[in-house]
């Protein structure tokens, strides 16, 4: 087939990373960051990428700099957990949309990221009965504002001072622990307005369950909160989960790694991106025409919170498997069709989709949950993570601290 003039100088993604000798998710961050142009093709979602650019790398031997790195996307180390794709992460070599898709169980993804071997009936974690927190002890002293990221890294903190086996760094030892952290952690989403609510969500037998009653939400909601912590349980170095790594690599305990990755995760360029989008949400609800809230912030020159994502060019996939379960709530929300309003209006003007962040609150919003409520969701499945990093990372037996380049600057 001849190629026309204006797909000259054009190849497809298969024959780019091939021409690099690299891995397309590589590509797109390479992508990403402008050091190689790409556009669409035709009108499906397929892209191509401009040659020139792409020799270029190949040619010059360009290496990734540290700095480059520890901004966004060149690896630094290995990890045998996730695997990044066009199609979203893959757990151990498993895609993490099919697992969710086809009903795998949150806890059983769990132990997949943790152990390498996914459990073949759906899992059960029982309560540590030594380890029951008082939620009324808990609620007492927490502020009746409290946002949910200083309720949980405080409970989490209290959780591991009364935990006499902390420092026992056996894996076993920490896998244990890890299912009481997420355990305690979803049963304090009700913290600190309902106590009691806590501890009926501390004894659910899931943990989507648990997050379903911490926040009083009818158990219709559990399958769809369940696929959303399978999506959220890990994906790969984002930030919280490097500063978990960081902690662990000191010998840390798990409470330690934790607390880390939820400090970080509190960022508002990072899991707290969320309320960003509650508060553009609220702004579109409160307007006459919501999609007017994206045009004056287009006018404004203003980016839009929760839409495009530097390694999904194309789409966030795991947006879309939360907006199916978003849509397919019954009766629909003004939230909803707010949120709604807002995608359609990006979509129609050529801007980038929605993330993980607006598919999130989409969800929130669908099934009637507290704001701030996606937010708290994303630390309680991302708590996976958190811990088969600090697992994998304790293996290495070296501190993970690199250097800095020095040189003079002004401060005046």
């Amino acid at each position: 087939m001849n190629q026309s003039i204006e797909d000259a100088g054009w190849i497809g993604a298969a024959e780019a990373a091939a021409l690099l000798g690299i891995k397309r998710a590589t590509l797109y961050a390479y992508v990403s960051r402008g050091q190689v142009a790409s556009r669409r093709s035709g009108a499906g979602r397929e892209r191509r990428y401009r040659r020139a650019d792409l020799e270029a790398l190949r040619d010059r031997g360009r290496q990734p700099s540290p700095e480059r790195a520890l901004r966004w996307g060149d690896p630094i180390l290995e990890s045998s957990i996730t695997d990044m794709t066009a199609e979203g992460p893959a757990y151990r070599g498993r895609p993490a949309l099919e697992l969710a898709s086809r009903g795998v169980g949150f806890e059983q993804v769990a132990e997949l990221l943790w152990t390498g071997t996914l459990p073949e009936q759906e899992t059960r974690w029982e309560p540590l009965a030594e380890l029951e927190p008082d939620f009324r002890q808990l609620a007492s002293i927490l502020p009746p504002a409290a946002p949910p990221h200083a309720v949980l890294s405080t409970v989490v903190a209290l959780s591991g001072a009364q935990d006499h086996g902390r420092y026992d760094t056996t894996p076993a030892s920490v896998i244990a622990r890890a299912r009481h952290v997420i355990r305690i952690v979803a049963a304090s989403l009700a913290l600190p307005r309902s106590p009691a609510r806590a501890e009926k969500a501390w004894r659910a037998p899931t943990i989507a369950a648990a997050v379903a009653r911490a926040l009083g939400a009818p158990r219709t909601a559990e399958p769809a909160l369940d696929r959303a912590l399978v999506l959220l349980a890990d994906h790969e170095l984002n930030a919280s989960t490097f500063a978990a790594r960081v902690v662990a690599s000191t010998g840390a305990d798990l409470y330690a790694c934790v607390q880390a990755g939820m400090a970080a995760l509190s960022g508002p360029l990072h899991g707290a991106a969320t309320d960003r989008v509650e508060a553009l949400l609220a702004e579109a609800v409160g307007a006459d025409r919501p999609e007017s809230v994206v045009q004056e912030r287009m006018r404004r020159g203003e980016r839009l919170p929760g839409f495009g994502h530097p390694f999904y060019p194309a789409g966030d996939p795991r947006a879309r498997l939360l907006f199916e379960d978003a849509w397919a709530q019954s009766p629909r929300t003004e939230e909803s069709r707010a949120v709604d309003a807002l995608v359609g209006a990006m979509e129609r003007a050529g801007r980038p989709a929605p993330n993980l962040d607006v598919g999130l609150v989409a969800l929130r919003a669908a099934l009637s949950l507290p704001v701030g409520s996606a937010a708290a969701l994303f630390c309680v499945g991302r708590c996976a993570g958190w811990a088969a990093h600090a697992l994998e990372q304790a293996r290495t037996g070296h501190v993970l601290r690199p250097r800095a380049r020095y040189r003079e600057h002004d401060l005046t």
